[in-house]
């Protein structure tokens, strides 16, 4: 687990490089006293790992740009990948004084050894508004294009990457879709059309992550009961981490069939696979029972897949969350 005594931890990613895990998450000092005032101060922080257990921090890995840039105000999420040339990419979100924090933006930073890293305070992918909400449209109380999560496109040319974005169009409360670019460099990026429709039933699916777990495809992302449409809201529907089963990687996600995974004392669902090939999943403690904040970050949490589904082992899960029982195919669960 992975918890510091001066700084909340939350939203995190992964990279390996074989010898050791390298942890990067967002942080924000416990001097803040309030856990809500964390998103504007947010920087990216650092720890390494050779059993995804035992974390070392070390020096943090980006922090805002100097004024005027694209994250002149906070880092946000982001995912990290290995180029061609052998650098390291971290992809990640910033937000800006200029636009008080409300507009979103993707920008990249480049590593040799996944320490020392350099940033251009530049970005480097935006929203097209033939497709995506924008601030002034008013339908979400900021322009949501964030959390990339790149990875090489399974069709075997260039790279993907999916972002957390909302729909121009649709009942304001079911906007939330999959956002998409692609590249064939990791440089110049290309923005496409959603890969999900609007009325699934979210606000906004916060921090995606696609991977082929035991030969089967799956898409995870996480909603907070808050952020679900209006209509599962009156459902009596829940928030957590989320799950879609994906039968083809480069065909539209089917975002209406998603299931819960867990409920929202855990956030952000990671998966990575340890040094013995098995998928686990991490994720941060968002709350305790009775809704107060925690923000650390879990142990490792086998996953299987049993009855079709992608589930966490319950009897590691039910230490930090209520498991979830009794999904229906919509999604629609009741807590046990």
């Amino acid at each position: 687990m992975l918890r510091l005594a001066a700084s909340w931890v939350w939203d995190f990613w992964f990279a390996d490089d074989g010898d050791r895990f390298h942890l990067f998450f967002l942080k924000a000092s416990r001097a803040l006293h309030d856990p809500d005032r964390r998103h504007w101060r947010a920087t990216i922080g650092h720890a390494v790992s050779t059993d995804l257990v035992e974390w070392t921090e070390v020096a943090d890995a980006i922090v805002p740009s100097d004024a005027p840039a694209f994250d002149d105000l906070a880092t946000w999420t982001g995912s990290v990948v290995r180029a061609d040339d052998g650098t390291w990419r971290m992809f990640y979100t910033g937000v800006d004084r200029a636009g008080s924090g409300l507009v979103q933006r993707i920008g990249v930073a480049t590593s040799d050894d996944l320490m020392t890293w350099s940033t251009t305070g530049r970005a480097l992918v935006e929203p097209d508004a033939r497709w995506y909400e924008q601030l002034a449209d008013g339908g979400w109380p900021d322009e949501a294009w964030r959390d990339p999560w790149v990875f090489r496109d399974p069709s075997g040319e260039g790279w993907r990457m999916l972002l957390t974005a909302r729909a121009k169009v649709g009942e304001p409360s079911s906007r939330g879709v999959v956002g998409t670019a692609w590249s064939a460099d990791l440089v110049e990026w290309r923005v496409e059309p959603p890969r999900s429709t609007v009325g699934s039933g979210f606000g906004q699916l916060e921090v995606l992550q696609l991977e082929q777990v035991d030969g089967r495809w799956v898409l995870l992302f996480s909603c907070l009961g808050s952020e679900l449409s209006a209509d599962r809201q009156a459902a009596g529907e829940r928030g957590g981490i989320w799950a879609v089963n994906v039968d083809d990687p480069a065909a539209p996600f089917d975002i209406a069939s998603a299931y819960r995974v867990a409920d929202e004392q855990l956030y952000v669902g990671r998966l990575v696979r340890d040094r013995a090939g098995r998928w686990q999943m991490m994720a941060f403690r968002n709350t305790t029972p009775d809704g107060s904040w925690v923000g650390e970050i879990t142990d490792p949490m086998p996953v299987a897949w049993v009855d079709g589904r992608l589930t966490v082992a319950a009897d590691v899960a039910g230490r930090f969350v209520t498991p979830v029982a009794g999904a229906s195919p919509a999604g629609v669960t009741a807590d046990a």
